[in-house]
């Protein structure tokens, strides 16, 4: 549920060993629920537990972890404690990680009782279960134009997704968020052999023609999700090249353009917030069926 191996793997591999902030408990109106987690060190951090004041002091209480090594649980009443309104409480386990943990990583953090039966996520008796997360959700932004980029440095902070970045050449692209994927793709639509069918295809390269063969590639090697920037116009224009391609209108209908919220306006930013939103407010059918097990 909680553990980002590739996040700990990244994180060990530039800074060496690091703390990790681990919400394990939340009652009542919290920043962050359990299972929320950052890693930390001396320098800097990334992931966030949100609230203000307390990150400001998980992040003192991680540095002091990091440096002598011994792991504490802070059991923070918000109100009383750092004066939030919110007025839950959290309990956070702070650990110094030093190489990426087997799954299931059940370990004692505080007091000496033997250790209970414990499944999936759990805090219980001083000991801590976590299992690796879900696999991310995979979204492929095709083009490192502005758009691209806006786009792309507002999804790779998000824990849940998977940002595969494509492009033409090594020049088109900015410096790379943590945790992106790049791939540099001469003949862009000959690259969608690459994605999983299930991944989730955002199109806005800088050549028509090539978005047109990325919709023609995606609509051949099936994708969860598709959607292409443009106007109604350029849409209409695809929607009839498609059908000559051989695409019948249902499996057409299925890509989606223009995408994000135009109301939002048209700068990079705006783009990309209202597309994030919309990705965001997908159902994928792991969420469903996380809803229907609740």
């Amino acid at each position: 549920m909680t553990l980002d191996l590739a996040g700990f793997d990244r994180a060990l591999a530039e800074h060496g060993p690091v703390a990790r902030v681990l919400v394990a408990e939340a009652r009542g109106s919290v920043p962050r629920g359990a299972g929320t987690a950052m890693l930390v060190w001396e320098d800097g951090f990334t992931g966030t537990i949100g609230g203000g004041a307390l990150e400001w002091r998980a992040l003192e209480v991680a540095r002091d972890v990091l440096r002598g090594g011994h792991t504490r649980v802070e059991r923070v009443p918000l109100g009383p404690a750092l004066g939030q309104c919110c007025g839950g409480a959290v309990t956070l386990v702070v650990e110094r990680i030093a190489a990426v943990p087997e799954t299931p990583w059940l370990r004692r953090v505080e007091g000496a009782r033997d250790a209970p039966a414990l499944r999936g996520f759990a805090f219980r008796d001083g000991w801590l279960r976590e299992e690796a997360a879900a696999p991310a959700r995979a979204v492929w932004v095709w083009g490192a134009g502005h758009v691209g980029a806006a786009l792309v440095a507002t999804l790779a902070p998000l824990p849940e997704i998977e940002v595969t970045w494509v492009d033409v050449s090594e020049k088109r692209f900015p410096d790379l968020p943590d945790g992106v994927t790049k791939l540099i793709a001469a003949e862009p639509p000959r690259a969608m052999a690459r994605a999983p069918t299930h991944a989730e295809h955002l199109i806005l390269t800088y050549s028509h023609e090539i978005d047109l063969a990325l919709c023609h590639a995606a609509l051949n090697r099936g994708f969860a999700f598709c959607g292409l920037i443009g106007s109604a116009t350029k849409w209409a224009r695809f929607r009839s090249r498609l059908a000559a391609l051989g695409h019948d209108g249902a499996a057409i209908d299925r890509i989606r353009c223009p995408i994000g919220d135009p109301g939002l306006g048209k700068h990079p930013q705006a783009i990309a917030i209202g597309v994030a939103a919309a990705l965001l407010s997908r159902r994928t059918p792991a969420a469903a069926k996380k809803d229907g097990a609740a």
